[in-house]
């Protein structure tokens, strides 16, 4: 079975955090017997900031950033079975996203696979122009990497047929625990982009106890970071690819997960950064959002903060052997639960379900 996908990348995390999402996503499709292509930009200088080769258990296609050359991509979804458009490309989104679910075949599942959820709803609720207001009533399905019921609320209400969250999980082979890197030793790691709906959480989750406590050490990793004014005891490590997780999940008392405003606010959306610290074996403090106990349970397996007091109330009170035991919990609940092996058989379920109902719907 051909799935065409059309992302931002999977080559390169730069500027990219749904990378480890794709890659664990699609490996687990290709191992189910997916025949797999994904058709990437050359854009915002990923090519250049590479993290993997192009892997064996799937095609990967780079094109120029053109029109030309979008439109020559797009003709290629003709030949699939599963057509997939992800959310946040960063190129000709709107005309892939028309184009590609145009050219798919009658037989084919057509998907909208947002990575973005809220920001996506908000942008449609906002502008009834949209591209994606015409296409999404002919569509198959629409998934999402979190969101939980309100999102999927929010979609069937907006015309989607069908809308699945599929959550961000855990790849064991590529995110596990290592022995510390002195390059990334702190009291607490924070690692994002630097991007404006999530500022100014960063400011009140990281600064503000970075503040407080002088004596302690942080570590932000992440573009974008440079020119922003820190505290004296904060050290910044620039954008840390993904070979360096573990070391920089492993090497810190605590490793910090601050959500984007959108997904703070519906909630149900866990970072990929708490699945790979979990993994690890770090001993992860999260902001607070809604649903975060079908994940992991707060004070056993995760440390849950409402405001940067409480974030700095959590360091003072950790020990290595607690943050070690916490650590742990998480580690066995994510292997036991949310694993992509986990999300991938759901996924598959979901394919060929909706492919079987299209055969019935054409032979009748």
């Amino acid at each position: 079975m051909k799935i065409a996908f059309y992302g931002s990348s999977l080559l390169s995390s730069y500027w990219n955090g749904a990378a480890t999402y794709y890659r664990g996503m699609l490996f687990e499709l290709a191992r189910r017997g997916y025949d797999i292509t994904f058709y990437e930009p050359d854009a915002f200088d990923r090519q250049s900031h590479r993290d993997i080769d192009p892997p064996d258990w799937a095609r990967v296609v780079v094109y120029p950033a053109t029109e030309t050359a979008c439109q020559a991509v797009i003709g290629a979804a003709a030949g699939a079975d599963v057509v997939v458009k992800a959310s946040g490309v960063g190129v000709f989104d709107d005309e892939l996203l028309e184009g590609v679910m145009a050219v798919a075949p009658a037989h084919a599942v057509k998907i909208f696979w947002d990575v973005d959820a809220p920001a996506t709803i908000a942008s449609l609720r906002a502008d009834d122009g949209l591209v994606m207001h015409r296409v999404l009533p002919k569509l198959d399905m629409v998934l999402t990497y979190g969101g939980g019921p309100p999102v999927i609320a929010a979609y069937e209400a907006l015309g989607a047929r069908f809308c699945r969250p599929i959550y961000n999980a855990l790849d064991p082979a590529t995110h596990h625990p290592v022995g510390a890197d002195p390059r990334y030793a702190g009291d607490l790691n924070f690692l994002a982009n630097r991007l404006p709906d999530r500022e100014a959480r960063v400011e009140e989750f990281f600064l503000k106890p970075a503040a407080a406590l002088a004596d302690r050490r942080f570590l932000i990793g992440g573009e974008g970071w440079g020119d922003k004014s820190m505290p004296a005891n904060v050290r910044k490590a620039g954008h840390v690819g993904t070979a360096d997780h573990n070391a920089f999940n492993t090497s810190a008392l605590a490793v910090l997960n601050v959500a984007r405003d959108s997904m703070a606010d519906v909630g149900f959306s866990p970072a990929t950064r708490v699945f790979e610290a979990a993994g690890a074996g770090a001993c992860l403090i999260t902001d607070a959002w809604e649903g975060i106990e079908l994940f992991l349970t707060p004070e056993e397996e995760v440390l849950v903060a409402r405001d940067g007091q409480d974030v700095a109330d959590h360091l003072l009170r950790l020990t290595p052997e607690r943050a070690r035991a916490i650590g742990e919990a998480a580690r066995q609940r994510i292997l036991s639960e949310h694993t992509y092996a986990r999300r991938a058989a759901e996924v598959d379920a979901l394919l060929r379900d909706q492919l079987a109902a299209k055969r019935e719907r054409s032979l009748a």
